[in-house]
């Protein structure tokens, strides 16, 4: 039982055994470019959209480490669908910053999700009596086609017109929530790999957002309203951890896909199979070693983190590179595990009916988006050095 009273639930195992219903949507989700309704409805009522919301408001409150491997769970039975969920999720953490009656308006029907995509340098928002206008175009909104809500990240503007900074040099971050219905969509998502995320882009016009239907995206000023030790990460913390635990997922189940095919498969020319393969056996080694230890990194830290700032209630420049650093080492780990095993393969892998090609497909475009941006080394690297970062990306 939690401090509430409640059953504690086992996320991962709830993940797990809906696994089999995501993995036969897998087709479905890819051609169709979303989630169909029946999955969403599935993975809505297992609650697996709820993981980050508050307790209070009937959520999961998973901590970092928790809310990862639930991610990779997904992950090993289809990206696109764990994508959705942990993009979900990120948004639904906002739940603890709004007034009870506003997150449950937003968030307590069965399919109250949100979706928003990255700032937008040409948004205009102007602050009015109650609220805002606002007017711009945002991409990236991943499960935009399974949301009921938007959300529009804005740099929020002083009183002379110029952005707001906070403290350590960044602008001041607002997300302004409204009903999808009050957005114009555009269809731009054409990719290469997490074809299923339906990440595409949305608009609006001089659209009116009320105050109490904002949140602002600094921790010291506007503390969580609901909810306990999770609100004191940022949402870029929250979106690291799962992600880096979403890309070993994808790895976990190629590598599994490949250790299968390695027992049955006999490559033209061989005597034997490729499990025989001396170079083969050491690929699979090495590929083991990699995900277990990338996994053992990023669960330590989310886990020793997490205890620090019970103790403190601060989590400082250096957790948040921590988190940085374990993250981005994770999915580039992930990807080079699945380009290892993928030539190993052979021509197996090319082929659309395999477990293969949108493994590959997926893992690659998981480490093209931020979270598994290269530069996030260069950037942790100088502040294990002593100097100032020169991003300010893991403190919205």
């Amino acid at each position: 039982m939690d401090g509430l009273g409640q059953e504690r639930i086992d996320w991962v195992a709830r993940a797990r055994a809906l696994g089999p219903t995501i993995g036969a949507a897998g087709n479905e989700v890819e051609r169709l470019r979303e989630l169909p309704r029946a999955l969403t409805l599935a993975l809505a009522e297992a609650g697996l959209f709820r993981l980050l919301q508050p307790r209070e408001l009937g959520g999961g409150e998973l901590t970092p480490a928790e809310f990862a491997e639930t991610m990779g769970e997904i992950a090993y039975y289809d990206a696109s669908t764990a994508w959705c969920v942990g993009q979900g999720n990120g948004c639904g953490a906002a739940a603890a910053f709004l007034d009870p009656a506003v997150a449950r308006e937003i968030f307590g029907p069965d399919e109250g999700i949100v979706a928003w995509g990255p700032p937008s340098p040409d948004a205009v928002a102007k602050k009015v009596p109650g609220g805002w206008r606002l007017t711009g175009t945002w991409g990236f909104a991943s499960g935009s086609h399974n949301a009921s809500w938007f959300g529009a990240h804005i740099f929020e503007p002083g009183d002379d017109g110029k952005f707001i900074r906070r403290a350590d040099g960044g602008m001041t971050l607002r997300s302004l929530l409204f009903p999808k219905g009050q957005a114009q969509m555009t269809d731009i998502w054409r990719v290469l790999g997490l074809r299923g995320t339906g990440s595409d882009q949305y608009s609006v016009i001089d659209l009116f957002v009320a105050d109490d239907h904002t949140v602002l995206h600094d921790r010291r000023q506007a503390p969580a309203k609901q909810g306990g030790l999770l609100y004191r990460f940022s949402f870029s913390n929250l979106y690291a951890s799962g992600f880096a635990g979403l890309a070993l997922g994808v790895a976990r189940g190629f590598y599994d896909s490949f250790v299968a095919l390695a027992i049955e498969k006999t490559p033209r020319g061989a005597k034997s199979t490729l499990r025989h393969n001396s170079v083969v056996q050491s690929q699979v080694a090495q590929a083991s070693a990699r995900l277990r230890s990338a996994r053992a990194f990023l669960l330590t830290a989310l886990g020793e983190i997490w205890d620090e700032v019970a103790a403190t209630g601060e989590v400082t420049l250096e957790h948040n590179a921590t988190i940085r650093l374990a993250s981005t080492w994770a999915i580039k780990q992930a990807r080079e595990v699945v380009d290892e095993l993928y030539h190993a393969a052979g021509a197996t892998t090319i082929f659309n009916a395999q477990p293969f090609e949108r493994r590959f497909r997926d893992i690659h475009t998981i480490a093209q988006q931020m979270q598994g941006a290269q530069r996030h080394f260069e950037t942790v690297g100088g502040i294990l050095l002593g100097l100032d970062p020169d991003s300010t990306m893991f403190t919205f």
